[in-house]
């Protein structure tokens, strides 16, 4: 009877600390920080600051951004798998979130499991581009020059597994042609050294392409949606799938997590955050600037953004065994 009055006395006061710790969320002076797996001035990077300027008011309390690059991701990553629990430290991650299980013989977290999974941000679109040297103006003459130099044509990415590495490996299968692939540390060298001419072809987001397509620094084959995008800089540019590569469609998503662990009243009040700043007119304008989709449907919900990337996961796990690519 005494161990079983002193188990309720502890399981009270645990549950005091926890409402405590809710109804005191955020912690006044103490910045909430959201961690990007990934290097500053990268596509996820430039979400994760536009949506930190925009959660910043609903949730009453300074966000700052983090870049934890490395390792496709899984260092920032695992650094909010182990922060402290309490809604101060968050992961805003991408795609990689469904493609680490697969890639990885062993990861320091579960994806599944080690999470408060908190909402989704946004769908990105893909595009296609080349360096601006490339003897080609359109996808059929492209076409052509792939054809022309098969075992010659460098394909960079931003790394291991990352949404680029993925949309190449698809576009070599759609066009049935092997291509060098070069991995760097992040989307920003990659593209600086597409616009150097040191590789001709990459697959990359929108966020990340928008403004050097309008700048006229890369050219622009086409975009990985069935329908063409509405956005000034990419309106002009065809889908893979118009111009023959029937079915090609790749779309990259935004996420926002916390560790497991979470108060579910402290979770609820940064999904209300959020949702708040998904609706934000200028959160959506910057969005929309940068050829992203902000969500609107239900996977804002914590339940069914898990049950998405549930989904994602058993998608892309067939796609990244049959490439046979490994990360140790």
């Amino acid at each position: 009877m005494i161990f079983s009055k002193s188990l309720a006395v502890l399981a009270a006061a645990a549950l005091a600390t926890t409402g405590a710790l809710a109804a005191d969320f955020p912690i006044k002076d103490k910045p909430v920080t959201i961690v990007v797996p990934f290097a500053a001035g990268g596509p996820t990077d430039r979400v994760a600051r536009d949506l930190a300027e925009a959660m910043r008011k609903p949730l009453g309390a300074t966000i700052v951004v983090e870049n934890a690059a490395g390792a496709g991701s899984t260092i920032g990553t695992n650094k909010v798998a182990k922060a402290n629990p309490d809604g101060h430290t968050l992961l805003l991650a991408h795609i990689a979130m469904a493609t680490m299980p697969a890639l990885y013989r062993s990861l320091p977290f579960k994806v599944e499991t080690d999470f408060v999974y908190l909402g989704m941000i946004n769908d990105v679109p893909m595009t296609l581009i080349s360096k601006p040297a490339l003897p080609a103006n359109n996808f059929k003459e492209l076409s052509a020059w792939i054809n022309q130099n098969k075992g010659k044509i460098n394909l960079g990415n931003a790394g291991l597994g990352s949404a680029s590495h993925l949309c190449g490996l698809m576009f070599q299968d759609a066009v049935k042609t092997d291509m060098t692939t070069v991995p760097y540390k992040g989307t920003a060298p990659a593209m600086t050294d597409l616009i150097g001419g040191q590789i001709d072809l990459m697959c990359d987001q929108t966020t990340n392409t928008s403004s050097q397509i309008e700048g006229k620094k890369i050219k622009a084959f086409g975009v990985t949606t069935l329908k063409r995008l509405t956005v000034p800089a990419l309106k002009d540019i065809p889908t893979l799938d118009e111009s023959g590569l029937k079915g090609f469609e790749v779309t990259i998503w935004h996420g926002l997590y916390a560790p497991k662990g979470t108060p579910a009243d402290v979770a609820a009040k940064i999904n209300t955050a959020l949702k708040a700043a998904l609706k934000d007119p200028d959160f959506i304008k910057k969005q929309e600037g940068l050829g992203a989709i902000v969500v609107t449907d239900k996977r804002m919900e914590p339940a069914e953004h898990q049950k998405f990337v549930a989904a994602e996961i058993a998608k892309w796990g067939p796609v990244i065994k049959a490439a046979g690519i490994y990360a140790d």
